[in-house]
């Protein structure tokens, strides 16, 4: 039986709305400390794909058409965080999600002495996210992505990268659903906010900086946790 995640490695959670540039930012992580992004969703499908006991249970609960338990994603969560490339320790993306899980998660890490370093919090104007992601399209062929506002094409229709013509959007991505998502969002993760406040690791950055911003903020707040 593999032992968790290496006594030491840092811990972290990137909390933010729909839209806030969380992967962007994790993956800029990853590049530049070592650390591993750790997405909800992938280690769903990942732990399905490889037949774990836990990522069985996950796809009996999914065929189902119901919601993956927080007792099958914190046993999923194990299994990823005793492989070797999380040594250097993890970020995660879309988990936790309350204070259940956040609790759940609390009581994983102290199997090996482990706690969270920081709970980075995207702040975001609402109103300026709503522009941002009604905005979004992506090429169909390449996924290179284009916004009506901020990032068109050269010539208009035709992707830079591929020269693919076959322009798509999120049917999600309309000024209502987003505004509606962001809501959720606010109403969802308040609580988990003053959780981590309350321990002391909240950590927030202004998210409608330039990516190259963020990741200057991001990168000292991980520095600092790595210390």
């Amino acid at each position: 039986m593999k032992d968790a995640v290496t006594t030491g490695a840092p811990v972290l959670i990137l909390l933010g709305p729909p839209g806030a540039g969380k992967g962007t930012q994790a993956r800029m992580l990853e590049e530049t400390f070592g650390i591993v992004q750790l997405s909800t969703g992938d280690l769903l499908r990942a732990a399905v794909t490889a037949g774990t006991d836990a990522g069985k249970a996950a796809q009996a609960v999914m065929e189902a058409g119901e919601l993956v338990s927080d007792e099958i994603v914190i046993a999923i969560l194990r299994d990823r965080l005793a492989d070797g490339d999380c040594a250097q320790g993890v970020i995660l993306d879309g988990f936790p999600r309350t204070t259940v899980q956040a609790e759940a998660l609390d009581a994983l890490l102290s199997e090996s002495q482990q706690q969270i370093n920081a709970a980075i919090s995207l702040e975001v104007d609402d109103a300026a996210m709503v522009t941002r992601i009604s905005g979004r399209y992506t090429c169909g062929a390449c996924g290179e992505g284009y916004h009506d506002e901020f990032k068109q094409p050269l010539q208009a229709g035709v992707c830079d990268k591929c020269d693919g013509t076959d322009m798509k959007r999120r049917a999600d991505d309309n000024a209502e659903t987003v505004g509606s998502r962001l809501v959720a969002y606010h109403a969802q993760t308040a609580p988990l906010i003053a959780y981590y406040d309350g321990k002391g690791s909240l950590k927030t950055v202004d998210a409608m900086l330039s990516i190259e911003a963020i990741a200057g903020n991001l990168n000292a707040i991980v520095e600092e946790a790595i210390a």
